[in-house]
């Protein structure tokens, strides 16, 4: 079967703020979610995307934050082991909002654990913009958006500009 882009679920979508289901194993289905969420994650362009982005209420995320694309890596149920005490800023935005953005504080780098496309428990180590992009996906699968992580000011002035639009 060929991957095929999907269609985003829009803000305030209640999936959007609801947790994932675990994966129990995986299966072609699941592999078949991942090739799509990587055409649609490249189409927007992105470097990740979390299953409940696309409307899919499971624990599944795909991270690409290479320079020449290709290099994606598939997870189930990714959780954070370790987070540096380091943070990084970065300009954070979602295709489930368009149009806005906030720059965010994460930690600077993750180890992660997760299921990968063989259903073997796997764990790396994501640096930089790979480790945001990995904590911004972890918070999608827990029914969370970026700008949660904002102080309730300035997370209420986004929101107040996004319900006007």
């Amino acid at each position: 079967m060929q991957a095929k882009t999907r269609p985003f679920v829009m803000w305030p979508d209640k999936r959007l703020r609801t947790p994932a289901d675990p994966v129990t194993e995986i299966t072609d289905d699941i592999r078949q979610i991942w090739a799509d969420m990587i055409e649609t994650m490249d189409a927007m362009p992105g470097y990740g995307l979390a299953a409940p982005q696309i409307g899919v209420m499971q624990q599944l995320a795909v991270v690409d934050a290479s320079d020449k694309r290709g290099q994606a890596v598939v997870m189930a149920n990714p959780e954070v082991l370790h987070a540096s005490v380091e943070l990084r800023e970065h300009e954070e935005a979602s295709p489930n909002l368009p149009g806005f953005s906030s720059v965010i504080k994460r930690p600077r780098a993750v180890t992660v654990k997760f299921l990968n496309k063989d259903g073997v428990i796997d764990r790396k180590d994501f640096v930089g913009l790979w480790a945001t992009s990995v904590q911004h996906q972890i918070d999608h699968l827990n029914g969370k958006m970026y700008f949660e992580n904002l102080s309730k000011t300035k997370r209420d002035m986004l929101l107040r500009k996004a319900r006007k639009r």
